[in-house]
């Protein structure tokens, strides 16, 4: 497996992506997954929100924005899988390169942006999979919507997922998507929980609700947005996407890169987001942001955490992550 790495880094990172998820594919397709990567340990069953998952380890979205690999991951042993983020049309995303790793670093730099072949697409995907786990399918709006178009991106995507995920993420804080961030505003924020709250109701949708945080923002930010999130009656939130704070890494290389950081310099940061809203019981909390050790999964549920994602560390150390966090 190290070898296999070792040879994916040798190519550009977009398209060592790509290679490696095809390869877990087929891998999966051949019935050779669980003989590679066996799981019969990872089994730390629980309830939460009438939802059974199989452990607390799941993989972020972003990882499988389409959801082309959602058995092929499921075969892992992975408790829950997120895919997404997902757009009502279909875009390119930003120009390339756009995927920069600094691995001695532990750490990815991307500025995608929202790339997905559109809510339609991914929804055949989904209804054709066999993964009998929890599915989460996070969503965003299209790059040129603003105003009430962006709000309305938003419940496009939600209406068309609602009747095939297990629960909905809702994404306003990737910092690719141009503004996106304001949503983390009051006046932008409310009329969107709003409309999301109402279209929930009218489908009756039993499913939790998540709204994933930027951990860019002040206290009093967050303090706003998780009394709206209460208000609203939205389950939970997802602590956190990336940053476009460099201060925990060193950019000797591409050091004028934008875009959102992942991995082990997000791990502190992410974590004082945490710290901050550990009391709010009633919230269900997915913590993520650079989980490399058992140490690190272990940390995140201390601080409040009742689920765990991965990212950065599965694209780094590929399938073998998941024993190591959870054997």
């Amino acid at each position: 497996m190290s070898i296999l790495l070792s040879c994916l880094r040798l190519l550009p990172p977009e398209l060592a992506h790509s290679v490696a998820l095809n390869a877990l594919k087929l891998l999966y397709q051949l019935n050779l997954s669980q003989l590679l990567f066996p799981h019969k340990n990872f089994q730390q069953e629980f309830t939460l929100k009438n939802l059974t998952f199989k452990n607390r380890l799941g993989i972020a979205a972003g990882l499988d924005k389409n959801g082309d690999f959602i058995d092929a991951l499921g075969s892992l042993g992975f408790g829950f899988i997120e895919v997404g983020t997902v757009t009502p049309l279909p875009q390119t995303g930003n120009p390339k390169p756009r995927v920069f790793r600094f691995p001695s670093q532990n750490a990815i730099i991307n500025r995608l942006g929202f790339n997905n072949k559109g809510v339609d697409y991914l929804v055949e995907k989904i209804k054709k999979r066999k993964f009998q786990g929890i599915l989460g399918v996070n969503i965003g709006s299209n790059k040129d919507s603003e105003g009430q178009k962006r709000i309305q991106d938003y419940v496009d995507c939600f209406k068309k997922v609602a009747p095939h995920a297990d629960y909905i993420s809702v994404n306003i804080s990737s910092p690719n998507t141009p503004n996106l961030r304001a949503l983390h505003s009051q006046e932008n924020f409310v009329p969107l929980f709003r409309a999301l709250s109402e279209t929930a109701e009218t489908l009756a949708y039993q499913g939790p609700i998540f709204i994933k945080l930027s951990p860019d923002e002040k206290d009093e930010t967050i303090q706003s947005l998780v009394m709206a999130i209460k208000q609203f009656h939205f389950d939970g939130v997802i602590v956190s996407n990336t940053t476009i704070n460099r201060e925990n890494i060193s950019l000797k290389k591409n050091g004028g890169v934008k875009g959102g950081l992942s991995g082990r310099p997000l791990f502190n940061q992410s974590n004082k987001m945490l710290d901050i809203i550990k009391n709010e019981e009633e919230l269900i909390k997915i913590g993520v942001g650079g989980v490399f050790t058992k140490n690190d999964f272990a940390e995140k549920q201390r601080l409040g955490a009742s689920l765990v994602q991965i990212y950065t560390s599965f694209i780094y150390e590929g399938p073998q992550i998941i024993k190591k966090l959870l054997h």
